[in-house]
């Protein structure tokens, strides 16, 4: 077994290639695109499956719906996007992409929020809650587990639902015995 001090050196240089990466790409395709990480994210999604309902890209991009409709406003105000009611139920709104929307998502590089979400999506239960379990060890160290959650390399910040926010104080108060 490897020694502390190597440990905590592979650890942090660890985090250290996660920063690299994902600036890294959200730097590029906001110099490419003028677009932020979570809102190159949101017209792939929607690229991916328009027409398409707000609480389905909020679902498929991992964040609270009023999050997703701070994205979706601003691009719409860019031209990017549009808002229309379904054929099926006119009660509901769905979200396409506009033809400058759709030449955007052509020459847009990879989204980095997208690739981790993807990766995680692949990894078993298991592998998953190992994870969370490590990152929310780190969190706990750093004490940001009142921090709300802003969205990487983006002033946005995803506004936890009630029952998602109440399971994560939960779980942080899990943690604290734990960490004790």
């Amino acid at each position: 077994m490897e020694d502390k001090p190597c440990m905590i050196s592979s650890i942090v240089d660890n985090l250290r290639r996660v920063f690299q990466v994902v600036h890294g790409h959200s730097k590029k395709a906001e110099r490419e695109t003028g677009l932020t990480g979570p809102q190159l994210w949101a017209i792939k999604v929607i690229a991916d499956s328009a027409p398409i309902r707000v609480s389905d890209i909020a679902a498929r991009m991992y964040l609270h719906p009023a999050t997703t409709v701070g994205i979706l406003d601003r691009l719409e105000k860019k031209g990017l996007i549009a808002r229309v009611r379904s054929q099926k139920d006119r009660r509901s709104v769905e979200v396409v992409l506009t033809d400058s929307g759709k030449n955007v998502v052509e020459k847009a590089p990879e989204v980095a929020q997208g690739l981790l979400v993807s990766g995680l999506e692949k990894l078993s239960s298991r592998k998953l809650k190992t994870l969370d379990s490590g990152l929310a060890q780190m969190v706990q160290i750093l004490g940001a587990q009142e921090i709300p959650p802003q969205l990487i390399l983006s002033p946005e910040v995803n506004q936890p639902g009630t029952r998602r926010g109440r399971k994560a104080k939960e779980k942080n108060e899990a943690q604290k015995v734990i960490m004790e």
